[in-house]
């Protein structure tokens, strides 16, 4: 769903006639403080790099990864950003029949598609705020081989414990499991969550660099899973497939932790005012309902008059970018995401959305 994804700037820049900087993005869901200052400096003083080819199966910073978190390197591979993964998982899996738990990331479903393997839905309901019971979902899961849950959820925010997520993984050892904790670290609790370390055989879970340091443009991501798991996936890998720059500035923030540290704290600090700040002004609004939201996103269902694809349009116009949510599996034309930014840019989107709604 190359048309699906929020963060077309450059395509929408050209459109509208205006540089892609000019555009206040609140589509994607990116780090609002931007990248590590640190890291920053760092690529700037180590732009040689790329006059060299990169390491062919990016070792160094796969040890980097893995004894930052802890784990053997061998039940780690790096690529070209989470989503090389997803597109090869069902290929190297031989996956036949796939469950998706929906609303959520199109791309799972696209990779099946790619490699024609019947994929199905069991759709979390807005009455459950999203989140699907776990034990309902276990009766789910029977005779599928894959199950994709994104956790926390792209487009809702609701997060699934660790204990719930391996008491699930637990129950069906015959099925994979492929766990998108790609914007886990929004979460204050996150490390406390993640399935990373939790040595489950039938557990695949995808790490996101992007995110949270706001690197999406360096393309860098990692899949952890059992040693056979990713013997078989690095069969399907590139050489080469992780650039130069991308591999040095992973490494220097695997290798900074107490930087990191500060950098995430910060992030939490500032997501959890800004969401307080943000579900405050519609506290009192009938015509947008938000939902909460353990990531830096928030899902806001329009009730008044306005359908999200005239938002949307509306708003885009003024060189704002949201996400309109209406091709999400599960959702509706009354749905929009919204990625929270600096108090500022906040606080001019809620008046524009009061207006318009």
């Amino acid at each position: 769903m190359l048309n699906g994804h929020g963060g077309n700037i450059y395509d929408i820049a050209h459109r509208l006639g205006c540089m892609p900087s000019e555009i206040i993005d609140m589509s994607s869901n990116l780090n609002p403080l931007g990248p590590p200052p640190g890291l920053v400096n760092f690529l700037k003083e180590n732009l040689n790099v790329i006059t060299a080819l990169p390491e062919v199966d990016s070792n160094l910073v796969v040890l980097s990864f893995a004894d930052r978190y802890g784990v053997d390197p061998a039940t780690v591979l790096a690529g070209n950003g989470s989503t090389q993964f997803i597109y090869s998982i069902p290929l190297a899996l031989k996956t036949k029949r796939a469950l998706i738990l929906a609303p959520t990331y199109a791309d799972y479903a696209d990779a099946c598609s790619m490699h024609n393997v019947r994929c199905e839905y069991f759709i979390a309901q807005e009455t459950q705020g999203f989140k699907a019971d776990i034990t309902i979902l276990n009766k789910q899961v029977k005779g599928f081989d894959t199950v994709f849950i994104c956790n926390p959820n792209n487009p809702t925010g609701t997060l699934y414990t660790g204990a719930e997520i391996e008491s699930l993984c637990k129950t069906f050892p015959d099925t994979y499991f492929v766990i998108d904790e790609s914007y886990l670290p929004f979460v204050t609790s996150g490390d406390h969550e993640s399935m990373i370390g939790h040595g489950l055989p039938n557990v695949i879970i995808l790490n996101s660099m992007s995110k949270i340091f706001r690197i999406s443009g360096l393309r860098i991501g990692f899949i952890i899973a059992s040693k056979s798991i990713i013997e078989t996936l690095a069969r399907y890998s590139l050489p080469w497939s992780v650039n130069a720059l991308a591999q040095a500035g992973v490494r220097y923030l695997m290798e900074h932790n107490a930087e990191v540290k500060v950098f995430i704290d910060r992030t939490h600090e500032l997501i959890e005012n800004e969401k307080k700040r943000f579900a405050e002004k519609f506290k009192n609004a009938d015509c947008i309902k938000l939902f909460a939201s353990t990531t830096s996103f928030m899902l806001a269902k329009l009730v008044g008059r306005q359908t999200a694809d005239v938002i949307y349009q509306t708003l885009l116009h003024e060189r704002i970018l949201i996400r309109n949510c209406s091709n999400f599996k599960g959702l509706s034309n009354r749905f929009i995401r919204i990625s929270l930014k600096d108090s500022e840019t906040n606080l001019m989107l809620v008046e524009k959305l009061l207006d318009l709604s």
